[in-house]
Parts: structure tokens; C-alpha cells; sequence
């Protein structure tokens, strides 16, 4: 049976570019224009970043991010204050209506080219709250397939924009539709002629070994640095363990004692299932979730 409940109204904010004005958005109001370059060419940048106890969780590596994405793309300098103002305005906002002070759910960052006619990037940004899904995979993990990207991560063109987070995301929905079709919650994925691992559809893989070890993929050429697995790297490395970014193989996954898929607002999901084969549930988890949630305090 569907719900008849309507989730509740999302926090927009218009941000104008260039450091000008900050608005909130009637959300049955539409913003974008039908020539604007997100809809007609998926031409811009976004980030998701997770709201806990009221505030914006990992903001500085977010906003690194998002500059960075913006110079690749060759779209204007966001601003960090303007940004980090909008945001807090709209969380402030998000909180105060439902009544919660720590309410936590998911603001995104949009930059687009903007309109054809005008030539002036289009920016918002929104508040709302944590699907139901999210929570789900958070408390119960993820059965997870691997799959190829679906074109060449080798190609050396000097137009490639490696490590932008662009709003380009149809195949990674397609990956993930096609996960959903084998039963699976996710996608890992793997370059098909070596199987060296990349990354998750919208997460960072992380991976738990023997002695106290956490590893990564090393960004670069088809895996893009994750602020989460960043946060939690620098936090782990503060209490000990040995943490490094490096190739790993599909094979290292069955033997670890665990994998992760770690993202901003999902924060941590166990790979639990991997191309069908159950994973072990590991002694320390609880010390991994621990480990995770210290790292975004």
C-alpha cells in the first residue's frame, strides 16, 4: 500500500552568482529555464552534504570540492562565504520548521552554466530530508554488484575532467537501475581488464584489513576523492591506524575483514552481499561505526 503523506517541503535557496543576493525559493515555484544548461546539457556541479545537530557536517572539504569542481569545469569561483552563509541560513530554516534543533538531513549544492540567452551561471541550493532508503542501508548494509564503468578510463584527452562532480550522473542511475534488476542495492565499480577497484556509484569504497589497516582506491582516472573517506582517514590516522589510498583488486574485497561504502549523507554502509557471494559480518563493526560516526563529530 502507498503512502498517502507527502514528504515535508524541501529549504531552497537561490543563490546568485558573483556574490550576490541570497533567497528562499517557494518550492512549488519553478527556478530553472528551459534553456538553462543543467536540463539541456547536464552542464554544472553539485554536492550532497550531510545536517547533523544543526549544522552542515564536513563543510570545508565540501567547499574545496566544490571550487575545484567549478575551475575544471571552467565555471566561476563559487565563494566560500557566500555559500557557507546560504547554507547556514537554509539549515537554520530546515531545523527551526520541523521543530528540531539536531535534525538531520541532506542539503545539496547545485552550479550550473546557466541559461543559453544569458549567459549567467544558475545556482540553488536545498534542504530536505533523508530518504528512507538511505537509513535503511545505513542500519542493515548493502548486496552490491560490480559492473565496468561503461567506457574507457584511460583515455588521456586534455578535455577530460577528471575529479569534477558534474551533474552528469545518467549512467551512474542506469549502473544503479541495473543493479536493482540482479537484486543488488549498489554497484561497485571495477576496471574490466585488470578488475582494479574504483569506486561505488555515489560512495567511496572503503576497506577494513588484518592489523589495523583502512584502504582506499587512490584517486584518480575513474575514482573521485571522497570527503567522507577523507574525514574518516584523517580521524582513524589520529588514533592509530594505518591508513593509505592505493590500487586494490576485486579479490582483496573477499578477504577483507570488511568493506564499506561511505558517503556523505548514507555515511556507512557494510557491503554485506558482493556479485552474490555473502561477506562475513565482521567482529569489530560496532569499533567501524564508531571509528566513522567519530570522524564526522
Amino acid at each position: 500500500m502507498v503512502s498517502s503523506q507527502l514528504p515535508p517541503a524541501p529549504v531552497i535557496y537561490l543563490v546568485e552568482p558573483f556574490g550576490g543576493s541570497v533567497r528562499r525559493q517557494n518550492p512549488n515555484m519553478p527556478h530553472v529555464f528551459w534553456d538553462d544548461a543543467a536540463v539541456t546539457r547536464g552542464d554544472g556541479i553539485f554536492e550532497s552534504i550531510l545536517v547533523r545537530g544543526g549544522a552542515p557536517v564536513n563543510l570545508d572539504k565540501h567547499l574545496d570540492r566544490f571550487a575545484r569542481s567549478a575551475k575544471l569545469l571552467g565555471l566561476p569561483d563559487p565563494g566560500r562565504e557566500h555559500w557557507t552563509r546560504a547554507t547556514e541560513e537554509a539549515v537554520a530554516d530546515y531545523c527551526r520548521e520541523r521543530g528540531d534543533d539536531n535534525a538531520e538531513g541532506k542539503c545539496t549544492w547545485t552550479l550550473t552554466r546557466g541559461r543559453e540567452t544569458t549567459g549567467v551561471p544558475t545556482a540553488w541550493l536545498t534542504v530536505r530530508a533523508l530518504p528512507e532508503d538511505v537509513l535503511r542501508q545505513r542500519e542493515r548494509g548493502v548486496s552490491v554488484a560490480t559492473t565496468a564503468r561503461g567506457f574507457s578510463i584511460d583515455n588521456d584527452v586534455p578535455w577530460m575532467r577528471e575529479g569534477a562532480k558534474t551533474l552528469n550522473y545518467a549512467l551512474t542511475m542506469a549502473a544503479l537501475r541495473w543493479a536493482g534488476e540482479q537484486g543488488a542495492d549498489d554497484v561497485i565499480f571495477v576496471d574490466p581488464e585488470t578488475d582494479r577497484v574504483l569506486e561505488g556509484a555515489t560512495s567511496s569504497v572503503l576497506v577494513v584489513k588484518k592489523g589495523g589497516r583502512l584502504r582506499t582506491p587512490a584517486p584518480g582516472a575513474g575514482v573521485m576523492a571522497g570527503t567522507t573517506q577523507a574525514a574518516i582517514f584523517e580521524h582513524a590516522d589520529s588514533l592509530g591506524w594505518k591508513c593509505k589510498a592505493k590500487d586494490i583488486y576485486l579479490s582483496e574485497l573477499f578477504k577483507a575483514e570488511s568493506v564499506w561504502l561511505v558517503s556523505s549523507t548514507r555515511i556507512a554502509a557494510r557491503v554485506k552481499r558482493l556479485d552474490g557471494t555473502k561477506l562475513p559480518a565482521p567482529d569489530n563493526a560496532p569499533e567501524i561505526r564508531q571509528l566513522i560516526e567519530g570522524a564526522l563529530a
